[in-house]
């Protein structure tokens, strides 16, 4: 007795397995675009986002295509030569791969050096006024470049040889909390003491300089130059001498130093959906890099979401301008002001698509994104949510 519940048992689980695999292979089916080739051979150059954007509307569901097909043993190593075939019988999709040599390296998610160009050296830190900072610049000029010395306070524990990042404080982010109906944000800009600059902010800031009230998302920390230290304190000499070696930005009085860091980025970008839902009130574009309220593809943005929120690196977002909330002119008075307009008669407009954003860069509350694709500039304020939201 025990024997035969045994093989109903398995046979119930091999029919279950089946199933579930039929009905994940229609899914995905489903997402495949109708032009799509039946065949691909992978080339060297390609990368998984490039050879989806072939198959599917939503390239980030890629490991679901890969991992559908047993016969790929991971689905993050595909080799050039290697020929995928897509079949179909009755709009479910039965996937094959005929296996290439294995005389090259697998081809990656996402390189580095496919988007490296396009990043910026940005970091998010709880503080930045304890680090040490450059005091003085060779010969007194005002800004310094590659092949200069720059001299530091606060560099007591360095040794010769030693390298640094400069790095500039720029913006403070906070979420100044709910007005009417979601969290607002801020950021405003440091001058060289790393003092709030008046007049400078978003327009849910104090731009009189002070510092609002709310959760302090962190502070932004811009990579101007790096140096390798000379000469150390010595005799009636305060300071640490350091000669830049970076043909970067210039630097100036008041930036920061810290420790090079050796990689800063993941060698190669797996994009995926985020790990759990996000509250679509909170999750807002917080900056454009190099910008003041707008970017496009390939421009870098920052966003009020990081790994607190479930988010990492590879995590793939969609951009929406929030819809506005209107005065219906038609059964209003049309020239009844705005503040004056009753509840009934405003019209909630729906939330508009802008664009696709791949996280590169998480810190516990700020992350920072590529725009990969989109449809209209992405501005500040912007709404995050799942990347396959409609």
């Amino acid at each position: 007795m025990a024997s035969i519940l045994k093989r109903v048992s398995h046979r119930a689980l091999v029919i279950g397995a089946a199933a579930l695999l039929t009905l994940g292979t229609y899914a995905v089916a489903q997402e495949f675009r109708g032009d799509h080739p039946d065949t691909y051979t992978v080339k060297r150059g390609d990368t998984l986002w490039d050879i989806s954007a072939r198959f599917l509307k939503r390239p980030w569901l890629w490991p679901e295509i890969w991992q559908a097909n047993p016969q790929i043993a991971n689905p993050h190593l595909i080799y050039p030569g290697d020929v995928i075939s897509l079949a179909y019988l009755d709009r479910v999709g039965v996937g094959g791969i005929q296996a290439g040599p294995r005389n090259e390296a697998p081809v990656n998610a996402i390189s580095l050096a496919d988007i490296e160009a396009y990043l910026r050296d940005l970091r998010v830190v709880d503080s930045f006024k304890e680090l040490p900072y450059i005091v003085g610049q060779e010969e007194d000029i005002a800004r310094a470049a590659r092949g200069h010395l720059v001299y530091a306070r606060g560099l007591e524990g360095a040794q010769v040889g030693q390298r640094y990042a400069v790095v500039r404080p720029t913006t403070r982010f906070v979420r100044i909390g709910k007005r009417e109906c979601c969290d607002m944000l801020t950021r405003n800009h440091y001058d060289f003491r790393g003092g709030l600059v008046p007049g400078f902010g978003t327009a849910w800031s104090d731009t009189a300089g002070n510092e609002l009230n709310g959760e302090e998302l962190g502070h932004e920390l811009y990579r101007v130059n790096a140096g390798t230290v000379t000469k150390l304190m010595e005799g009636d000499v305060e300071v640490t001498t350091l000669k830049l070696d970076d043909e970067n930005v210039e630097t100036r009085i008041g930036d920061r130093l810290i420790a090079v860091d050796a990689q800063p980025y993941d060698l190669q970008f797996f994009p995926h959906v985020p790990k759990q839902s996000l509250d679509e009130n909170k999750a807002r574009v917080l900056a454009v890099a190099n910008s003041l309220t707008s970017g496009g593809p390939r421009d870098v943005v920052a966003l009020s979401v990081g790994a607190q929120d479930g988010i990492d690196n590879g995590t793939v977002l969609s951009i929406w301008r929030q819809g506005s909330n209107n005065m219906d002119r038609v059964q209003a008075d049309y020239w009844r002001s705005e503040e004056t307009v009753p509840k009934g008669s405003r019209v909630q407009l729906p939330d508009e698509y802008a664009g696709h954003v791949m996280i590169f860069r998480t810190f516990d509350k700020v992350s920072y994104g590529l725009v990969m694709s989109s449809v209209k500039p992405s501005r500040v304020g912007y709404r995050l949510k799942h990347p396959d939201a409609k």
